[in-house]
């Protein structure tokens, strides 16, 4: 690594591996779609793609740079883009042989343009089941369809949905309302397209572990892939299930320590004088702040990790730097190893940690860690 570097992400290739393999068992054997958007949940996508290219059928990302990203890192799989791409980008996508989720007519009127016979354009059409977001309505589907078969050289090669609150409670009311509209809307594009669609796919991280019946043909990996659960409530409904299930984090965020020194009791710490030692202490200066995703509100909350042992966070996060209490820290010196997420000896702060204190989730702890920061592979 270059000695430069004072703040960078590890990811581990065996957790990455094995949590796909989970994923591949909990789906009872249909095929895996790796889901690497926003920079594969914070993880690196050449860092993901390399780990678990011969795990996994399909990868999934939100845009045709990320899809570019992936065929960059050596991946010959199909990638699906599941996000917008500007109608002026869409040659690329053809070209280059991705397949677009699509809902409206002037997109797949776009992709005809540029597509051939022997390039044809791939589609998978976003069914709106009651999410609420991105997809075409159950009632404008039929005549889409027949649009779709009109169009030369367009082939029809998905259909797909995503669930609104399957992750989040054990009620099943709504999720199962959307898979039911699903295989409703599935019937009305058989009908009006003369055939099924090539593949369907509804499940996310917690559908694949919890809801067997959203599996279809391909399910798709998101938080799980990298370790973490989409939430306690699907923890706990595995466990209450009896499933072995079991997901490894791949993710540890470091840090050195840039200056130790002794401050007197009573001495004030960082911006705003928001926060005053209580004893005679010994802090510690650590060049990372919001700017690297180690969020302003983990002032005088948060801790990190060094020796082993848990250090607080004292007064406000600055943009590039944050200082910790490494008093009761025996030894500590300069350019000491800081653990910001991930384990260090017998102690760990996890995405959910963070995330609790911090009033949101842990995608968000992930996907919010600076991409200019150095991704490495680790065993």
């Amino acid at each position: 690594m270059d000695p430069s570097i004072r703040t960078w992400v590890e990811v581990s290739r065996s957790a990455l591996v094995h949590n796909a393999r989970e994923l591949k068992r909990s789906g009872n054997g249909v095929r895996l779609m790796a889901i690497v958007k926003s920079n594969a949940y914070g993880h690196g996508i050449k860092e993901v793609v390399r780990s678990v290219d011969a795990e996994v059928d399909w990868f999934g990302v939100d845009s045709l740079p990320e899809a570019e990203t992936v065929r960059g890192a050596g991946s010959k799989k199909p990638v699906l883009i599941l996000g917008y791409t500007p109608k002026q980008a869409l040659a690329r996508v053809v070209r280059q042989g991705f397949s677009q989720v699509v809902y409206d007519r002037e997109t797949v009127a776009v992709l005809s343009g540029h597509a051939s016979p022997r390039r044809p354009a791939k589609v998978h059409v976003k069914i709106e089941t009651g999410t609420s977001r991105q997809g075409i309505c159950p009632e404008d589907l039929a005549s889409f369809i027949r649009f779709i078969a009109k169009q030369p050289n367009v082939r029809f090669e998905g259909m797909s949905t995503h669930y609104a609150n399957i992750e989040d409670t054990n009620d099943p009311t709504h999720a199962m309302r959307q898979l039911k509209r699903f295989r409703e809307a599935v019937k009305i594009a058989s009908e009006a397209g003369g055939k099924k669609p090539e593949l369907l796919h509804t499940a996310c991280s917690a559908a694949i572990l919890t809801y067997p019946e959203t599996h279809f043909d391909i399910v798709r990996a998101g938080i799980s892939l990298y370790g973490l659960w989409s939430s306690g409530v699907t923890r706990r409904a595995v466990l209450d299930a009896g499933k072995s299930v079991r997901l490894e984090p791949a993710l540890t965020w470091k840090s050195v320590i840039a200056q130790v020194k002794k401050i007197r009791k009573g001495t004030p710490v960082s911006y705003g004088l928001t926060e005053r030692v209580t004893r005679d202490a010994v802090v510690a200066v650590v060049p990372v702040g919001y700017w690297d995703g180690f969020d302003r509100g983990l002032s005088s909350v948060g801790n990190v990790l060094v020796r082993g042992k848990r250090a607080k966070v004292l007064g406000r996060i600055c943009m590039n730097m944050c200082v910790v209490d490494v008093t009761d820290i025996r030894g500590v010196k300069a350019e000491d190893e800081v653990v910001l997420l991930g384990r260090q000896g017998k102690e760990r702060i996890s995405a959910e940690e963070l995330a609790d204190k911090l009033g949101t989730i842990n995608y968000e702890v992930l996907t919010r860690i600076n991409p200019t920061l150095p991704r490495s592979l680790t065993d």
